[in-house]
């Protein structure tokens, strides 16, 4: 039987003939009159009533201006995004990178929904994003929509979608490369190739960051097993783009990817990799069409240190999980006035955990731990926009179908007796969410708009089965978790009162009814529970301006959250969610003096936030500078110099007790970039 390696590297393989033989099997036809194709390599186009929701478009120059060169620096410009922990994707433990927007509170699974062409990221088994696999360098746009999503793969946007679309042929360039390293001796190289294929293109990318790392760990806190942050990253991607007919577009794409890291101690080493594939069908005649299936092979690999014997004590040496799904999107035309979508999508995601735990002091095997299950959901949605004028209304209903199955966990001896074992009861149910808004254009330079919605979103396997330990503090799991529930309402405006001066506000109230988080039972116990709700309820600014050759973005979030707990058995109603900052906010200011320059400089700043549910742990406030140079040297190549954390300001990540973790200090880069 073919590996789950094998499957995933066939999918593209299958539809790469097709591709190729598209534009060939076109040439070998009488000539007719020529038609003209355009391929996009994207979607259906964004409906009418996107403005509703409040989304926020990235440009690929501020992808490929970052000052750390990561995807999650360029997303933490956008007013409301939150990762689960303040550390970037070179010194986290993978399985702590959930995405969250709006302050729904920390949460290591993503609540919100992260799209590459479409594809869910979220890994099967954990819910975090691969955040080293997503290369920005390979992206040509991101948009941001917050709150409740009700479109394809609606179930996993509970606090909003973030869309990644790929860069085509014509943004990248026929080859581009680029080469930097730090001052602590790390490197970043990437690299691209693009070329034409008939009307179509074909792209392959590949991106290594590798380095020593940084001590995370404060200088009165190290011991002799104290390390560096070691990091040793990979990704490529392949994707091929090709026209069937005048209107179908045939896309296929391949991800591989492997990210290993070494936290705290010598020895607690961490694995993570993936190999994605998808095949995408996009139509644009009369009726519009986008279907999509994919196919995701990952898995995770950690080692646990004792933080009093500097040796090993659990070693999850083993989690394969698996993705699949799929949707299929159909617009028929319904007149100039109106978008109808109809659709269906499909998520599957199934996994298992193969750990074994150790003694401390005499590192003898204690325990053999296995745990997974399925979950799955089957969602059906249909949306619609109306234009009347300058008024467009929009409301779409989904109702899904969830499975959770053949859950378990299992501990037992080195001899095979049982120690602890849970049978999961296999549990479906059916939901129905939806959202609607409306977008005015009041004038030429003011728009309003408003929204109202429901989200859903299934509980992780590794939330249901998987329990951790991050010495000495102990989180059990749950197999009994409902899943994730928010209602929420927003208002705002978008005011553009000169040329080139673009100000957007948006006032929210969402609430997530059975949040999952952390509870404390005990000074060193914790379980993963459904609280009440926790609510947030806050303000959204951005302003935008661009005079001549200098641009400036900014945005502001602040957010009153809190946990909705009265009457429960947890005495934690009125408190603040873990993880979850009261102010949040970035400047960026840019600067062209001339063709292929680009001076830019990025300060941003972070409340203080709790790190435990109880309010004990404080992170404190802080607040960071970056900057990014590009100089031109010659028409191809070009000087690149890049500043994190540049007053090198002290970013706590982790507090437990006392016990901290820091984020990057300042950390300067330089190299040189082809094809700017």
């Amino acid at each position: 039987m073919p590996s789950r390696i094998t499957l995933v590297a066939a999918l593209p393989a299958l539809a790469l003939p097709i591709v190729f033989a598209a534009p060939l099997a076109a040439q070998e036809q009488p000539a007719e009159p020529a038609e003209v194709i355009v391929v996009t390599g994207r979607g259906l186009p964004e409906p009418p009533a996107s403005p509703a929701y409040g989304a926020v478009d990235i440009a690929r120059e501020t992808l490929v201006s970052a000052p750390s060169g990561r995807i999650e620096e360029v997303l933490g410009g956008v007013a409301g995004f939150q990762q689960f922990r303040r550390s970037d994707s070179r010194s986290a433990n993978p399985s702590a990178q959930g995405i969250t927007l709006r302050a729904l509170g920390g949460n290591a699974s993503s609540r919100a929904l992260v799209l590459l062409d479409g594809v869910p990221m979220a890994d099967p088994f954990f819910g975090y994003i691969p955040l080293s696999a997503l290369a920005p360098e390979r992206l040509g746009s991101v948009r941001v929509t917050r709150g409740g999503g009700s479109g394809p793969f609606g179930a996993g946007a509970l606090a909003g979608t973030i869309e990644l679309t790929s860069a085509d042929a014509a943004a990248l360039g026929p080859v581009s490369a680029s080469l930097l390293a730090n001052d602590r001796g790390e490197t970043e190289a990437s690299g691209t190739v693009a070329t034409a294929l008939g009307a179509g293109f074909v792209t392959l990318g590949g991106r290594w960051d590798r380095g020593e790392g940084f001590f995370t760990t404060p200088d009165d806190q190290r011991v002799a097993a104290s390390v560096p942050a070691a990091f040793d990253a990979w990704s490529a991607r392949l994707r091929a783009v090709a026209p069937l007919t005048p209107d179908i577009e045939l896309q296929a794409s391949g991800l591989l990817f492997r990210d290993d890291r070494t936290l705290r101690f010598a020895g607690a080493d961490s694995m993570s990799e993936g190999q994605d594939a998808s095949v995408r069908l996009v139509g644009r005649g009369a009726w519009q069409f986008d279907a999509l299936a994919y196919v995701q092979a990952r898995n995770f690999a950690n080692v646990v240190i004792s933080s009093t014997r500097f040796t090993r004590t659990l070693d999850q040496r083993n989690t394969p999980s698996t993705g699949l799904g799929g949707k299929l999107e159909l617009r028929p035309p319904v007149g100039p006035d109106h978008v109808l979508r109809l659709g269906v999508d499909y998520r599957r995601s199934s996994g298992e955990l193969q750990e074994e735990a150790y003694n401390a002091f005499s590192g003898a095997q204690t325990e053999r731990r296995r745990a997974g299950g399925v979950t799955s959901d089957l969602g059906l949605f249909a949306e619609h926009d109306w234009r009347i004028g300058a008024l467009v209304l929009t409301g779409g209903v989904r109702a899904d179908r969830s499975v959770i199955a053949d859950g378990f966990y299992r501990a037992v001896t080195p001899a095979g007796a049982v120690v602890s074992e849970t049978i999961a009861p296999d549990r479906s149910d059916w939901t129905v969410t939806w959202r609607g808004g409306a977008a005015w254009q009041a004038s030429d330079a003011l728009r309003l708009r408003a929204a109202a919605y429901r989200g859903l979103r299934l509980p992780a396997l590794n939330e249901l089965y998987r329990p951790f330990v991050v010495f000495p503090v102990v989180t059990q799991a749950n197999a009994d978790l409902r899943n994730e529930r928010l209602l929420g309402f927003e208002a705002g405006f978008d005011l553009r009162p000169a040329q080139g001066v673009s100000l957007g506000l948006t006032l929210f109230d969402n609430e997530v009814e059975d949040a999952i988080a952390n509870v404390t039972l005990a000074p060193n116990l914790r379980q993963r529970q459904n609280l009440p709700a926790i609510r947030a309820r806050g303000v959204e600014a951005t302003l935008s301006a661009t005079r001549g050759a200098i641009g400036f973005e900014g945005a502001l979030a602040w957010t009153d959250a809190e946990v909705l707990g009265e009457g429960a058995s947890l005495p934690l109603d009125g408190f603040r969610p873990a993880q979850t900052p009261r102010l949040a906010g970035s400047v960026a200011v840019a600067w062209k003096p001339a063709p292929g320059w680009l001076l830019s400089a990025t300060l941003r700043h972070v409340g203080a936030q709790f790190e435990d549910d109880l309010e004990s742990d404080v992170l404190p406030a802080a607040t960071t500078l970056g900057a990014y140079a590009q100089v031109p040297l010659t028409q191809k190549l070009a000087l690149v110099l890049r500043g994190e954390n540049l007053t090198d300001e002290t970013v706590v990540t982790r507090n437990s007790g006392g016990s901290v973790d820091l984020g990057t200090p300042r950390t300067l880069w330089a190299g040189l970039r082809w094809g700017y």
